[in-house]
Parts: structure tokens; sequence; C-alpha cells
């Protein structure tokens, strides 16, 4: 790419769950060219603040109801919109935004190239929290409206970058083939993240890490670990809305040692977590994009059970680097979990999850494609 294509990056307001996905895309990006970051929350602690400007428009909150959300929602637009048009980068990167039809005028009516790269479904997140609060008819209306803003801002973008294929696929962006690139996933610090106990030396413990909420599928999860055979031990690490009620409906499991609840896990101290499991077990639902839990387990040589969607099924291969949950049903997934404890090729998928962590998931390898993609647009 010219020297002079720098990049601006708009993001949504950041939360916790998203702020290593915004700093880890900074930083791949950052070792190519020059990287400003237009959003709205940033942690002050952020690593992105020491290296990088830094448009922090301050919006607080996205408001208690579905209307101030909205008001709020087009008053950052406002915001950002304003911010682009006096910026002097040459590319304006909507990460996860991609339903931020203003800002994105504003980018394409300045000159700048806009390049759209989504995090997941949004609309389908927002309907599925909707749906809790509203009747399913307004639920569904409200989703479509911001589905027919993706739609145009789709159309209008220059190009668009997916973490892999099998994510373009389920979000039907393969008919914007000539501006389509589908290989932009992010990486995983492979030093940081590697098996800290040798796979022959695990005891036999499958786990869950992540939020501890209804949309990672806690509760399936915790009728599996009742079906479990004692010699197998379930760790759900993390915290989260449901770690009450785990500690309820699990009280024997836990007082008998075959279910353990490790509460909330620092950053530091995840590849220790993860290198414990024999197996990682994952039911995502289909507003995931690439969960960075399945690479970072990738990459300390533990094995993944998870759901095929979005873009799970590019890096989740059956039989090689772990199993695909065709059935969500506990008994079903207990059912496989023994089995896996059965197999002799379970080694063969750690070494192989690893491998594949270190060749197309390393910071070079990120680097590389995201050189490639900034070519071609540029």
């Amino acid at each position: 790419m010219p020297d002079d294509d720098d990049i601006c990056v708009v993001t949504q307001p950041v939360s916790s769950a998203s702020q290593s996905h915004v700093e880890t895309l900074v930083e791949i990006l950052g070792a190519i060219t020059t990287v400003s970051l237009l959003t709205a929350n940033l942690p002050n602690d952020s690593s992105i603040r020491d290296d990088h400007e830094v448009i922090d428009i301050a919006m607080v909150g996205t408001g208690s109801s579905i209307s101030t959300a909205a008001i709020r929602f087009l008053q950052n637009q406002i915001r950002m919109a304003r911010e682009i048009w006096g910026r002097d980068e040459s590319i304006v990167l909507f990460f996860g935004t991609t339903a931020y039809l203003i800002p994105l005028l504003a980018a394409k009516a300045s000159g700048k190239t806009v390049v759209l790269e989504p995090r997941g479904d949004v609309p389908l997140t927002l309907r599925l929290h909707w749906e809790e609060r509203v009747p399913s008819a307004i639920a569904r209306g409200l989703a479509g409206s911001i589905r027919l803003l993706e739609e145009i801002g789709y159309r209008l973008a220059d190009a668009i970058i997916t973490y892999t294929p099998s994510m373009a696929k389920e979000l039907k962006l393969e008919r914007f083939e000539e501006k389509l690139y589908p290989h932009g996933a992010r990486y995983i610090d492979t030093d940081r993240f590697s098996p800290r106990i040798s796979y022959d030396e695990r005891n036999q413990i499958v786990g869950f890490l992540g939020r501890l909420d209804e949309e990672k599928g806690i509760r399936e999860l915790a009728e599996v670990a009742k079906h479990l055979s004692d010699d197998i031990m379930f760790v759900f690490a993390g915290d989260g809305d449901l770690k009450e009620w785990l500690e309820a409906e699990l009280s024997d499991e836990i007082n008998s040692g075959a279910v353990e609840l490790t509460g909330w896990i620092d950053r530091e101290d995840v590849p220790k977590v993860l290198s414990r499991f024999g197996l990682l077990v994952l039911p995502s639902q289909p507003t995931e994009g690439l969960p960075t839990v399945i690479l970072e387990s990738f990459a300390c040589g533990t094995p993944v059970y998870a759901t095929p969607v979005s873009g799970i099924p590019d890096v989740v291969r059956e039989d090689e680097t772990g199993m695909r949950m065709s059935n969500r049903n506990p008994r079903t997934i207990a059912a496989r979990i023994e089995d896996f404890y059965s197999r002799d090729d379970r080694h063969k998928m750690s070494a192989n999850g690893r491998q594949l962590a270190k060749s197309e998931y390393s910071f070079q390898a990120a680097t590389q494609r995201y050189q490639e993609i900034l070519s071609n647009i540029g």
C-alpha cells in the first residue's frame, strides 16, 4: 500500500468483551502504517493510548431503554461523522460498526476509502436481546432496520473484511465477491499462549472459559456436567450473571469435586487455565464471529468442541483440531465428551491445534494478511 494510506479505525463504544479485539486489530495495522482510533469509552489503561492517536467521543453508556439507546446511537454517529470529515487518513475502517451509516457517508463524501469489518451478526444479536424486553414482532422490526443500514453500508463500502470464509458465508457476504477479503482473522500471541502442561500429563478435565450468561449456553453446559462420568471433571472458568445459579444448580457436583467454578480469571492466567483442559467446550451462538478463546485454546494445545457457526468451521476441523457440535442436546454433548476421552488421536488434535495457531494466527501471519489486503485496497 502507498505510504500515505494511513488508517482511521472506527469502533463501537468499547466494552470489556471487545477491548482485546480492538487492541489486536490496531496492533496489526500499526505494524503496517499509521493508525488512529475513533471510538467511545476506551479504558484509560488501554495499550492503544500509548502508541496511537485516540479520538474518544466519550459517550457514557447506551442507556437502559431502547429509545435512549437509539438516540445515543444517532448522536454517536453524528459526532463520529464530524471527526471523520476533518481527518487526513485516506482509509476509514469500520470495525464492528457496520450499521454506522452517517459516519460512513461522511467518509465517502470526503473522498476516503471505506472498509467494513464485521465482528459478528449484529442484527441477530440485537434481536435476541430485544426479544427479552419487547414483543417479538417489534424486536424483529427493529433488527430489520439495523440490517437495512448494514446492507446499505456493505453496498457503499470499497472493501469488506471478514475473519474467515465461513463467516462471510454465514453473513451472506459472498455476493460482494469483487470487494470481499475473507481472511482477516486476528492473531494470538503464541509465545504467551502456549502449553503450560504437556497434553500427556493433563487430567480428564473439560471446561468452558468465558462469560457465564445465557448467550454462552451455560444452562445447557450445567446439564452436560451432570451427565458426565465420575472420572471427568467439568470446569467453569469465568464470571457472569449465571454464576450464583450455577453454584446452586450444581451444588452436589461441586461438593463431590466433579465440577469446579473458578470465578473471574485474570488475563495473564488464561493460558494456565486453558492448559489444564483436555477439551474446551463452546456451544457458540450464530451471533459469534470467531471466538478468541478458540484460537487461544489451540495455542495452548487444547482441542475444541464447538458449534459450527460463523467463522468456527474454518478452525475447528472435525477430527483434526477438535469436534463440531451438531447437536446441543446436553446428553448428546456429554456422550461425545465421553467418546473423546476414549480416542487415541486426542494428542494429535492437540498438536494440530497448536500448529494451526502458530502457522496461521501468529502476529506475523496476521500482519502479512492485512498487508496484502491493504495493498489490494490501496
